[in-house]
């Protein structure tokens, strides 16, 4: 097998053509993600495929370079002692980064504590750093308020939650757009299963592999279980040879249904089980930022739809025959269309699509199959071998 730095080479077009011998990439996110593990399996999936990457965990380091510091309570220094700590990780993961070496290095883009909002990045170090991807991870806010109680302990609303959120994806962004250019940023769910991970072990290292983001209706057929099951068969198969950017892995949505039916109900409260547990939230507090979740959902897939290469849209027909369309997937298909992606439509009903479908298509298909005829006479699915057990995530022993 060759040696990691000639392989990594040897990946890259012109078109992809990585500013270093080795890739270097930045991962951001906020605080109450699983952001560790979650690289760390994406580094497991790198060894299973031949790639050798490091991960640097910033947070970490700047603890066992103060080992004074309470567990949890790094944040809670003044802000100045705070910086030089962080420069002084920094300055040794500069060091680290010798050529021909694949690096992951796990920040923040932001803090938002005691000391109000503030950057949580060096920019000349960032500079020296020269990465080639930046990287912001999300999760859903449930999940996130549920580690946040649990590990951090510190006071804070669903608001703050979703305001920080939007500040790490949109100053990792600026980050990026000043030091790499264009079209270097993306946006990806650390996820519950294997399939992000996999996605960003591509992202990393097959970026000759389509990127595609899977559009279809989702709130408009939670009581169709058969749909729900094509649904899940069509994700199941663009993952399995494409690197995918699927909207449902931040799924929020859910948590204003719930909240209206408990309302309705005269509840003021609602359960949940996040990370394995029960959460209480309160009704009011989850209908007081409707409109923020509502508007993150819009932003966030139009972002996620901007990263990909195309739009893969999935229309199932009700036992009548007729199209299970939103106006959210019709609205998908046009900035798709208007961003210049290509836009594939398979179309199972049998009344025919509408002109806002089939005029904004580059293709529109009976069945994911035909689909797929296309995509390999196109050349998409390159030597990639499809690998289908009929689960999300844990497919053929974890190789993508």
């Amino acid at each position: 097998m060759p040696d990691s730095h000639s392989s990594t080479r040897s990946l890259f077009s012109k078109k992809h053509r990585r500013r270093h011998d080795g890739l270097r990439m930045v991962v951001t996110g906020q605080v109450g993600l699983a952001k560790k593990s979650f690289l760390q399996r994406v580094v497991e999936i790198a060894k299973e495929n031949g790639q050798d990457v490091s991960l640097f965990n910033v947070g970490d380091r700047m603890y066992e370079e103060a080992p004074d510091i309470a567990p949890g309570r790094i944040l809670d220094l003044p802000r100045q002692r705070l910086i030089t700590l962080r420069r002084s990780v920094f300055k040794d993961i500069l060091a680290g980064c010798a050529p021909g070496k694949n690096i992951i290095v796990n920040t923040h883009a932001t803090f938002r504590w005691k000391h109000g909002l503030f950057l949580a990045y060096d920019h000349v170090q960032m500079e020296a750093l020269d990465a080639d991807l930046y990287v912001t991870v999300v999760d859903n806010v449930d999940v996130l308020h549920e580690r946040l109680e649990r590990e951090h302990g510190i006071a804070h609303t669903l608001k703050d939650i979703l305001v920080w959120r939007e500040e790490e994806i949109v100053v990792t962004e600026a980050m990026a757009e000043a030091i790499a250019g264009y079209g270097q940023a993306f946006v990806i769910s650390c996820g519950a299963s294997d399939v992000t991970a996999r996605s960003l072990y591509r992202l990393m290292f097959e970026p000759d592999r389509k990127k595609v983001y899977p559009s279809y209706p989702m709130t408009h057929v939670l009581d169709q279980p058969v749909v729900l099951a094509e649904i899940e068969a069509f994700r199941d198969r663009l993952a399995e040879d494409f690197t995918t950017f699927d909207p449902s892995d931040v799924d929020e949505k859910r948590l204003l249904i719930e909240a209206d039916r408990a309302a309705g109900r005269g509840e003021k409260t609602i359960e949940i089980v996040a990370n394995g547990r029960t959460v209480t939230l309160e009704v009011a507090e989850i209908q007081r930022v409707a409109g923020d979740i509502d508007g993150q959902i819009y932003a966030r897939d139009f972002k996620l739809i901007d990263q990909a290469d195309m739009i893969v849209s999935y229309i199932p027909s009700l036992s009548n025959g007729k199209p299970v369309i939103s106006s959210g997937v019709e609205r998908e298909l046009q900035h798709a269309y208007e961003a210049t992606k290509e836009v594939y439509v398979v179309w199972r009903p049998e009344q025919a699509p509408s002109p806002f479908v089939s005029k904004t298509a580059t293709g529109v298909f009976p069945s994911v199959d035909a689909l797929f005829a296309e995509f390999r006479r196109l050349g998409y699915l390159g030597d990639y071998q499809l690998r289908l057990d009929g689960t999300r995530g844990d497919r053929d022993g974890g190789k993508p």
